[in-house]
């Protein structure tokens, strides 16, 4: 129970594109044995179209509804306990934000810009990217989205200097102290 709620056992990841949501969310999966929902992945897996191509099809608004409607199926009552791995934007809108929350205790993974520039130079999949710019575009987005990560996380983690497994096991302890009501 947190402030009288019922919360889903699930541990959710949020963060800006190339903190590593992914793999930790992997890591944490064969920890837990929790299934893995990496909802860019499984929004690709049901469309059949890359992000890339999405947001170029929809616009980011449209993009973002894929992602508003995916939250709520997780949220269903009747969903088993897994480790949720977001998209960079979805925190973004407010209802998104309400929804991760419900969905359980929501880590946010923080990497500096070089880091992040680093990772997401060598994936063009990334329509955000796009521009002449790129760091520039990666310090603006963070700027905007970063009170928004802080609302919605209940732990925030600098990932600087740990590999995945340090940054799981920081989790898993935190979220056991979240869950049994010691937060």
């Amino acid at each position: 129970m947190v402030d009288g709620v019922s919360v889903p056992k699930n541990i959710v990841l949020i963060g800006f594109m190339g903190c590593g949501k992914s793999t930790v969310g992997r890591e944490l999966q064969q920890r837990l044995g929790y299934p893995l929902v990496d909802m860019d992945s499984l929004i690709e897996q049901r469309t059949g179209k890359s992000i890339a191509t999405l947001f170029s099809e929809l616009g980011e608004s449209g993009f973002r509804d894929l992602e508003t409607q995916l939250l709520e199926e997780l949220y269903a009552p009747e969903a088993p306990r897994r480790i949720i791995s977001t998209g960079g934007g979805v925190i973004v809108r407010p209802q998104n934000r309400t929804l991760l929350r419900q969905l359980g205790y929501v880590v946010w993974l923080q990497a500096p810009v070089g880091t992040i520039l680093d990772r997401t130079s060598r994936n063009r999949d990334r329509p955000l990217l796009h521009t002449d710019d790129p760091r520039a575009r990666i310090e603006a987005l963070l700027t905007e989205r970063t009170p928004w990560y802080r609302e919605t996380a209940h732990l925030a983690l600098d990932t600087r200097g740990l590999d995945s497994g340090e940054i799981s096991t920081g989790i898993l302890e935190s979220a056991r102290y979240f869950f049994t009501g010691h937060a």
